[in-house]
């Protein structure tokens, strides 16, 4: 007999097949038949996310499909993805994907360039994260597929990996990681996997990268502490949020980070 989460990843098929339409809460909470109220609560208990933002999250993520793969221009991109104002659609890109929308478009021809560099490292010890001292968070990451690439890991703020991680690494293989000098707060920790042979088009709409994320959110007291976490990367799930950060520009901030010390 299907169970909440059944439906909720029906609720989540009709979302993605219905991105371009008006999706009001209370549409597809009926769609599925539930109260606004239910359905808002099983839905992020399976996703992270509440549905309207979970909604937004995958126009952004069209929106930069619609950069790279259409002459389209900013604007009418903005207007594509039901955002009225342009000034409106481009803040929130930029907050989210890490540049803007012109920049994003433009950032294709870089990224070869930064793959290359990534695969002639020798020591990849370099991290993104701070130097003070408090807790740390560390474990272990494994994967259900073959890896032949690299790892990008970090945490963030939202349960999506949207905006720089507050605290990010690339990592060269499966196996240990760590960040020292994590503040006080709440984090989610995500991942995801590139391989070597990909394409720089695939590398920044990563729809079909290796990924993997604790669920729950990661609560860093005051209290210096060493947290534990095991992670597995998995073959993208319906209910995976979509990666909105561009990974090309945590590729080009791990190696000025590298070059700097």
């Amino acid at each position: 007999m299907p169970g909440p989460y059944n439906e909720m990843d029906v609720a989540i098929s009709y979302i993605h097949n219905h991105l371009y339409e008006p999706l009001s809460l209370s549409h597809i909470a009926s769609y599925v038949g539930y109260s606004s109220y239910h359905f808002s609560r099983l839905f992020k208990e399976k996703t992270g996310l509440s549905p309207l933002y979970y909604v937004s999250s995958l126009r952004l993520q069209k929106a930069k499909e619609l950069l790279l793969n259409t002459n389209l221009t900013v604007r009418d991109i903005g207007l594509e993805i039901g955002q009225q104002s342009l000034g409106t659609f481009t803040t929130r890109f930029t907050k989210c994907v890490g540049m803007s929308p012109s920049h994003f478009r433009e950032s294709m021809n870089q990224v070869n360039h930064s793959l290359h560099s990534l695969q002639m490292l020798s020591d990849w010890r370099t991290s993104l994260q701070s130097i003070h001292p408090f807790s740390t968070v560390t474990g272990t990451i494994d994967s259900e597929a073959p890896l032949e690439g690299f790892i990008l890991i970090g945490l963030f703020s939202k349960p999506i990996p949207e905006g720089l991680p507050l605290y990010g690494n690339l990592l060269s293989s499966t196996g240990a990681f760590s960040f020292t000098g994590v503040t006080p707060g709440i984090y989610y920790l995500m991942a995801t996997s590139i391989s070597w042979s990909m394409q720089a088009k695939d590398i920044l709409l990563p729809y079909t990268t290796l990924r993997g994320r604790i669920k729950e959110p990661i609560i860093v007291t005051s209290s210096p502490s060493i947290l534990e976490y095991s992670l597995t990367l998995h073959t993208p799930r319906l209910d995976d949020p979509p990666i909105l950060i561009s990974l090309p520009l945590l590729m080009k901030n791990f190696l000025k980070a590298r070059i700097a010390t």
